[in-house]
Formats: structure tokens, C-alpha cells, sequence
């Protein structure tokens, strides 16, 4: 695994961090400079693999981590020129996520950074979404953050790094399973975000109407299984009356989903910019969303609109870097390894539940691990 230095590492910015990523459906890795400059950047997707179950299937994402990851990240030293030996550490994400599939991430990431000698920094995936703005952009602490994904929904005040408060979750479903669901329902495949996203800019949001959950209640929590339910309802009344979902019913039920979630999601942040503007003493912020549902187009055009709207500074990261990435882990790692250059987490071990605040606790029953996220 040892190499020997190359000569171009010796222009980079310090630290060079390289990240892993295999959370969930993407092998993932990328090498990133403190001057923000991404070295470089791969990203293998397991849609086809999964396809075919409407949804990501545990033992066969670990399965193609195992298959990929050694290749991928060989093909990625060569994309960036250097060699291992010219790292200063080596990130990736310990959790939350499926713990087939971080365990083959950690543990590769362990064998190189025992390999090199450099250390190893274990990261939060959803720190990882949480920082990768700054990465994109000169964002300051304090900011506001709507992180939004397939498996969680939350809104942080972030002041630091590692320094998360939550001001609202879901309190079952996320954001992004509910895109998921809704395709899957409307047999429009898999991924279902992307899929929902195109049937409806073909379809007419006003001809029906559905549920808005939690919308003018207090505080700042989500809520969208009642919403998958009034859509399979909807999709079933469609059926019932004409004998089959056409298209056009299709593309209605998406255009009116997207945008009754996204009315939710202004809803909610209206109250938490509220708070967020008492706790942090002042009226300008930065607004910042992250996470794959990031990448909707029309909730990004709504969420700007609130910005504007509420005089926020509104940021989001580019679309490559809002679903799972390898360069927001090596960001991440390399704002930790700036802040403490003697870390290693090499006793780390994985974690399938890991909140992002400290003080999360489940907001519906009682699990052993605690709260998911």
C-alpha cells in the first residue's frame, strides 16, 4: 500500500485528505486540499443493481463495496496523480448508515492509513452533508441548515464544526423516502426523486389536493407519512374511477405531491428562521440546504424564494455534491483534522445510528442504539 511521494504533491495545499464513502447505494471517494480544490472524484452508483426490488437492498450494496472500492480508489490515485504516501489523512464515514456497507469503507480506509502511517478521522455522513457547503462556498458560522435525504429530514443551527442543534425533525418518514414511496406507488422505478421530480413538470399541481401535515402547528417538526398515505388514496380513486392510472394522472399526483411537500418544508422553516434569528442575535444569516433532495429542482427555487423572502443568504452546494459523495467526507475530514492534526479514530467503530446533535432522542418509541439520526 506504501508508495512513494510523487513530485506534484509537493504544490498542494495542506492538509490533502482523501474520503471514503459507502453509506448506503454509492462507493464513493475523493481527494480534497485545504485550498478546496478537488483533486479528484469518483462515484460509482448501484441504481441497476437495486432496481429491480424498488429500493436499496442492504446485502447486495455491501456486496458491491466489497467488489468496487479497491479498483475505484486506484483508478482515483491515478485521476489525481499522487500516491498514498502523500496524504495527511484518510476520512470516512463511520455512520449512520447500513453497517454492511460502512464496515467495508471503514475498514479499507483503517488498512491505508495503517498502511501510510496517517491517521485515520471517522466522520458523521450527515456532518459530511452538514459542511459540504463550505466547501462549494466561503460560508461563515452561524447557518441555518435544512439537511433533507432519503433517510432524514432535519433542521440544525450550526455554529461550528461538530456544534449542531436541532430545531426540528421528522417525527416518522423523511423528505426523500416519501419521493421514493410516491414513485414506487406510482410505478415510476427507482430512484424515485429523480423520477418524481421529471412526471411532474409534465403534470397540472392544482387538480388535486392533498394533505399538508404539520403546517400551522408549533415548532419546527416534520411529518410526511400521512401525505404517502392521501397519495395512494388519490392513486387508487384515479384507478377506481376511470380503470386505470394514466399518465396524466401520474404526472398530476407528482406535481401535486412536490409541491405540497414543498409547502411543508417552507412552513417549517419559517418558524425555525424565527428561532434561529433569536439564538444567533442576528436578522442576516446564511440559509444553507444539503442532501440529495437538494438536487429537486423546484424545492431549491421554493427554498430560495423563502431565503429572499425572510433576507437570508441562501446556498445550497452544486447538484454532483448533494446526493452522497466522497468529497464531502474528505471536507468534512479535513475540517476535523484542521482543528485537531494529532486526531485518530482508529478504535472507532462503525455506527448505524449516530445523531448529529448529541442530545437527539427518538421522537417516536424506544430503540436500543437510540435515536436513528
Amino acid at each position: 500500500m506504501t508508495q512513494t511521494p510523487s513530485h506534484n504533491a509537493k504544490a498542494l495545499a495542506r492538509p490533502v485528505v482523501l474520503g471514503i464513502e459507502t453509506s448506503c447505494d454509492e462507493t464513493a471517494a475523493a481527494i480534497v486540499t485545504a485550498d478546496k480544490t478537488v483533486l479528484a472524484h469518483r462515484v460509482l452508483s448501484q441504481i441497476d443493481d437495486h432496481a429491480e426490488f424498488g429500493g436499496v437492498v442492504p446485502e447486495i450494496a455491501a456486496r458491491q463495496h466489497i467488489s468496487h472500492l479497491d479498483h475505484l480508489l486506484a483508478t482515483l490515485m491515478e485521476d489525481a496523480g499522487i500516491g498514498f504516501d502523500d496524504l495527511d489523512a484518510i476520512a470516512a464515514t463511520t455512520g449512520p448508515g447500513l453497517v454492511g456497507g460502512l464496515m467495508v469503507g471503514v475498514m479499507t480506509a483503517k488498512a491505508i492509513a495503517q498502511a501510510t502511517g496517517k491517521p485515520f478521522v471517522s466522520v458523521n455522513h450527515l456532518e459530511g452533508h452538514a459542511l459540504t457547503v463550505r466547501l462549494a462556498d466561503d460560508v461563515p458560522f452561524p447557518y441555518l441548515l435544512l439537511l433533507v435525504s432519503g433517510g432524514h429530514c432535519q433542521i440544525l443551527s450550526v455554529t461550528g464544526v461538530g456544534d449542531y442543534t436541532r430545531l426540528g425533525t421528522t417525527i416518522d418518514d423523511a423528505a426523500g423516502e416519501a419521493f421514493d414511496k410516491t414513485a414506487k406507488l406510482l410505478g415510476l422505478g427507482y430512484p424515485g426523486g429523480p423520477a418524481v421530480e421529471a412526471a411532474a413538470r409534465e403534470g397540472d399541481a392544482k387538480r388535486f389536493t392533498l394533505p399538508k401535515p404539520m403546517v400551522g402547528k408549533p415548532g419546527c417538526d416534520f411529518s410526511f407519512s400521512g401525505l404517502k398515505t392521501a397519495v395512494r388514496r388519490l392513486a387508487e380513486d384515479c384507478v377506481a374511477n376511470e380503470g386505470v392510472l394514466t399518465h396524466k394522472d401520474r404526472a398530476d399526483i407528482c406535481a401535486a405531491f412536490q409541491k405540497t411537500l414543498a409547502a411543508c418544508l417552507v412552513d417549517r422553516l419559517t418558524r425555525a428562521i424565527a428561532l434561529f434569528r433569536v439564538e444567533a442575535g442576528s436578522s442576516e444569516l446564511p440559509f444553507v440546504v444539503a442532501g440529495g433532495v437538494a438536487a429537486n429542482s423546484y424545492l431549491r427555487s421554493e427554498l430560495e424564494t423563502l431565503a429572499n423572502r425572510e433576507n437570508l443568504k441562501f446556498f445550497a452546494p452544486p447538484m454532483a455534491l448533494c446526493t452522497d459523495n466522497g468529497a464531502m467526507i474528505a471536507w468534512a475530514g479535513l475540517e476535523r483534522f484542521m482543528i485537531d492534526p494529532t486526531i485518530n479514530d482508529m478504535d472507532v467503530s462503525v455506527r448505524p445510528r449516530w445523531p448529529l446533535d448529541g442530545d437527539a432522542k427518538p421522537m417516536v418509541g424506544k430503540g436500543k442504539k437510540g435515536a436513528k439520526a
